[in-house]
């Protein structure tokens, strides 16, 4: 079952974006406006009940930057959820996006690609 994205910003969404975290302004300034290869990604997208840190809507592609906060049992049923309406999530951890940026990106690049094989 697909789940329609709003376009529309929710309020939660909105205040995520401005307490972004160092890792996710990093990422954001790299997969805004098309610059990696070419997919369109939104900041802080709302996919009820949840807002997703980045989304690539054509690719179903969700991807996460975690930090110390994030409950592994919280991040299985979310996860579950975003899986069962046809998304695919990579998730990340604030440090690696920071330590390890290349390797990030080269991972994101991996699934777009994939995405367009199959």
């Amino acid at each position: 079952m697909r789940t329609p994205v709003r376009r529309q910003t929710s309020r939660h969404a909105s205040r995520l974006r401005k307490e972004a975290t160092d890792a996710e302004r990093l990422l954001w300034g790299i997969l805004r406006s098309r610059r990696l290869v070419g997919h369109k990604f939104r900041f802080q997208a709302p996919i009820e009940p949840f807002v997703v840190d980045f989304l690539c809507v054509e690719a179903r592609l969700i991807i996460e930057v975690d930090g110390s906060q994030h409950n592994a049992e919280t991040d299985a049923r979310r996860t579950q959820f975003l899986q069962s309406r046809g998304y695919r999530i990579l998730r990340f951890w604030n440090s690696e996006v920071l330590e390890n940026l290349d390797d990030v990106l080269e991972v994101i690049s991996a699934a777009l690609a994939a995405n367009k094989r199959g």
